[in-house]
């Protein structure tokens, strides 16, 4: 049960362990292709289409239907990656050995729907993931596996989520192999250090140049690739939207916002923040120094907050 390209990995994997994958399931297609009108299959949708396996897309768990087919499988486990759909009891309880949860964190920190993001925009130094047993509550299953990862300042959300991918896929393999054997333990989480990750909002990607140059930092990379961080800077008397995806950050020091010079170093409320990836509205991604280069205009420019009318 999974839905996005984090989860392809796992079944994947899965499947060339030799376990009988008797459904995937995951979310209906959407609208999609050049008219916006062919319907686009998820990632997972795909994988599964491609190996022969049997697909299912229900809009809801929560109907009698939907949970009688689900029985119908008659599956000895469920292995869940960021299907996106709650999973209400009679489903939990289909399976004989109940269902597995890849959760992409060290649980309890970063309980909900994105961990990844929120643990880069906190600035914390690890994370993981954890094969945990599915419950009633928002991610408070017992954990049976981990493994840890650290973040480092150069880490994307977009480079941590490859990664943990790959280690769910490899966790995944180990816990069925376990539970065939059973081997398989779980562990009570703990009950300190509980914080969640709720869905990143669309007011939460400006930056805010106030900060200090790790806290944008952070913000940015948490944000990247999706939904992007970003800025308005006036460009030839109207404002334009740059999304920055990649950063390293600096000693030197000017007005918050403010691009200090051609290799698009931007100032923070302490230290600054030297571009390394970034894209303008309706271009391609380049590094800092090519954006300025494009545009001499940057150079010496300052982002202003959305709200704020031009001088």
């Amino acid at each position: 049960m999974g839905t996005p390209e984090f989860a392809v990995p796992t079944l994947i994997g899965i499947v060339r362990e030799g376990h009988s994958v008797v459904a995937v399931y995951t979310r209906i297609p959407k609208p999609g292709g050049p008219r916006g009108l062919e319907p686009k299959m998820t990632p997972v949708h795909l994988t599964a289409q491609s190996s022969g396996i049997p697909v299912f897309t229900p809009a809801t768990l929560k109907s009698e239907e939907a949970q009688d087919v689900f029985r119908g499988h008659a599956a000895d486990v469920a292995i869940v990656v960021a299907y996106g759909l709650l999973l209400p009891t009679p489903i939990l309880d289909a399976p004989k050995e109940g269902c597995l949860n890849l959760h992409a964190s060290l649980l309890p920190r970063w309980r909900g729907a994105a961990p990844i993001q929120r643990a880069l925009i906190a600035g914390d130094p690890e994370t993981g993931v954890d094969l945990m047993r599915i419950e009633k509550g928002l991610d408070t299953g017992p954990v049976a596996l981990r493994e840890v990862v650290p973040i480092r300042p150069d880490d994307t959300a977009g480079d941590i989520t490859r990664i943990l991918a790959e280690i769910a896929a490899k966790l995944a393999a180990r816990g069925l192999q376990a539970m065939v054997h059973g081997s398989l333990e779980f562990r009570k989480q703990s009950g300190t250090g509980v914080c969640h990750a709720p869905k990143i909002g669309k007011d939460e990607a400006e930056i805010d140049w106030r900060r200090g140059a790790t806290q944008v930092r952070n913000h940015i990379h948490g944000l990247s690739p999706t939904p992007g961080a970003f800025s308005n800077v006036p460009i030839g008397g109207r404002l334009e939207r740059v999304k920055i995806l990649r950063v390293e950050t600096s000693t030197s020091n000017g007005a918050p916002g403010r691009i200090l010079d051609n290799e698009m170093t931007v100032a923070c409320g302490e230290g600054a923040v030297k571009v390394l990836e970034g894209q303008r509205a309706g271009r391609t991604v380049m590094s800092g120094p090519e954006i300025v280069q494009r545009d001499r205009r940057l150079a010496g420019a300052t982002f202003i907050p959305v709200g704020i009318p031009l001088a």
